[in-house]
C-alpha cells in the first residue's frame, strides 16, 4: 500500500517523548500513526491519531497491535521480538528489523558484533557473574555493563580496582576497558530499504558527572574535519554491516591520541539528535520516518551551529511539574524549549529539552549557561 494512501498506517511501539516528536514530524507528512504504550498518560497519548494502552513487552498485545499496520517501528528497543518476528514472517514490514534489535538489546552480543566485524571499540571481556569480574582484576580499570536492561547510565558500574569488585553485577555482563578519552561524540546515521545512507553532523556530548546521561551537547562537535569524517565513516559502516533500516545513533569515544571508538549504539531516534528539529534542514524524526517508509532521505545539512540542553527534574523535587524561569528563557532569541508532556517530575527525570541556535560560539555557550542556570523543573 502506498505510504500516502488514506488507509496507510504506521505502528509505533512506545509512546514516550521520542514517539511524541516522531508524531509531530508524521503530522507534517500526514502519516497516520498508531502508538502502543503501557502508560495511559504517555507523552504520545493525547496527540496520536490512534493510541493503544498496552504492554510492548507482551507477545499477544504486540502481535494484535500490528495486524492493521503496514509498517511497524519503535521508539524504544526493549520490545517483544517474538511478536515482531511473527509479524515480519507474515509480510509486515518491521523496521528496524527484529534481528537487529535482538543484537543491540544485549550489550554483550553488541560488543562481540563489533569485534567480529572489525569495527573499532574498546577492549572487553564477557563476564557471566561477579566471580568472573573478580577473576579479571588484571583488566581493571574497566566499566562493568549489564548485558540487558541498562539505560541512561543505569546498569553501568565503574570497577577501578580489586577493592571495587563487590560492586560488580551478578547477572551476565561485560567488562569494558576504561578509555582515556578526550571527548564523547556521536553520529546519527539513517539507512533506508534501498540502502541509501546519510549522516547528521558529528556532535559533542557532555554527560552529567553523576547520573551518566547527556546534560548538553554542541553541534557540530569541536573536532577536526578529519575526526568528524572518520566518525561518520564508522557510523555508516556500522549501519551497513548491521543492515539496519531506520535510524542508528552511534555513540563514540575520541581518545587523546586521535582514535575513534564505538561506545554503544541505539537503533532509534536519540537524545544526541534532538537539536536537529531546529538546527538542520531535516530533523532526525522526519529522517527516521523517511528511512522506515522507504522514502528518499532528507538533507541533513545544519543551517546553524546549535546546542541542546536536557531539561531534567531538579534534585529534591517530586510531584506535579512546574517550570521555573520559562518566561526568561523564552525571551532570548534562538532559544527553543520542547516539553515532553509529562505531568509529574522527579529528580533527574527527562522532562524536556532546550535547543539553542546561535552561530557565534561564544554567545552560544553563554546562552547554554543561561538556560542551565535559569530554567528549572520543580514541583
Amino acid at each position: 500500500m502506498p505510504v500516502f494512501s488514506k488507509n496507510f498506517k504506521l505502528g509505533l511501539l512506545g509512546g514516550g517523548q521520542l514517539g511524541r516528536m516522531m508524531l509531530q514530524a508524521a503530522i507534517d507528512l500526514d502519516i497516520h500513526v498508531k502508538a502502543l504504550d503501557p502508560d495511559p498518560n504517555a507523552p504520545c497519548a493525547k496527540i496520536a491519531p490512534e493510541f493503544v494502552c498496552g504492554s510492548f513487552l507482551d507477545f499477544d498485545t504486540v502481535y494484535a497491535f500490528g495486524q492493521d499496520c503496514e509498517v511497524i517501528t519503535i521508539e524504544i528497543e526493549n520490545v517483544n521480538l517474538d511478536a515482531l518476528k511473527k509479524l515480519q514472517s507474515e509480510g509486515k514490514k518491521v523496521f528496524p528489523q527484529p534481528e537487529v534489535l535482538e543484537l543491540i538489546q544485549d550489550k554483550r552480543i553488541q560488543k562481540q558484533f563489533y569485534r567480529d566485524h572489525q569495527l573499532p571499540t574498546a577492549d572487553f571481556v564477557l563476564t557471566d557473574n561477579a566471580d568472573a569480574v573478580a577473576a579479571n582484576v588484571d583488566f581493571l580499570p574497566a566499566f562493568n555493563k549489564l548485558g540487558r536492561g541498562g539505560y541512561d547510565g543505569k546498569g553501568v558500574q565503574r570497577i577501578s580496582s580489586a577493592e571495587d569488585v563487590h560492586l560488580a553485577f551478578t547477572e551476565p555482563s561485560l567488562l569494558e576497558k576504561a578509555v582515556d578519552f578526550a571527548k564523547e561524540i556521536a553520529v546519527i546515521v539513517a539507512r533506508n530499504e534501498q540502502g541509501e545512507c546519510k549522516t547528521f553532523p558529528t556532535v559533542e556530548c557532555v554527560f552529567h558527572p553523576v547520573h551518566n546521561l547527556v546534560e548538553y551537547l554542541f553541534a557540530p562537535a569541536d573536532v577536526s574535519e578529519e575526526i568528524s569524517e572518520k566518525a561518520k565513516a564508522i557510523a555508516i559502516e556500522t549501519a551497513e554491516k548491521l543492515g539496519i533500516v531506520g535510524l542508528l545513533a552511534v555513540e563514540l569515544f575520541l581518545t587523546k591520541d586521535g582514535e575513534v571508538l564505538i561506545n554503544e549504539v541505539a537503533p532509534r531516534t536519540h537524545n544526541s539528535g534532538h537539536h536537529t528539529i531546529r538546527a538542520n534542514h531535516t530533523s532526525q524524526f522526519e529522517q527516521h520516518l523517511r528511512a522506515v517508509l522507504g522514502l528518499p532521505l532528507g538533507d541533513t545539512t545544519a543551517h546553524s551551529t546549535a546546542a541542546m540542553v536536557n531539561l531534567l527534574g531538579e534534585d529534591g523535587y517530586s510531584g506535579d511539574a512546574q517550570y521555573e524561569g520559562m518566561s526568561d528563557v523564552l525571551s532570548v532569541a534562538g532559544v527553543y524549549p520542547f516539553l515532553y508532556g509529562k505531568t509529574t517530575t522527579k529528580p533527574f527525570r527527562k522532562m524536556g529539552h532546550v535547543t539553542v541556535v546561535e552561530n557565534d560560539l561564544a554567545k552560544l555557550k553563554e546562552k547554554v549557561d543561561f538556560v542551565k542556570n535559569t530554567l528549572k523543573v520543580i514541583a
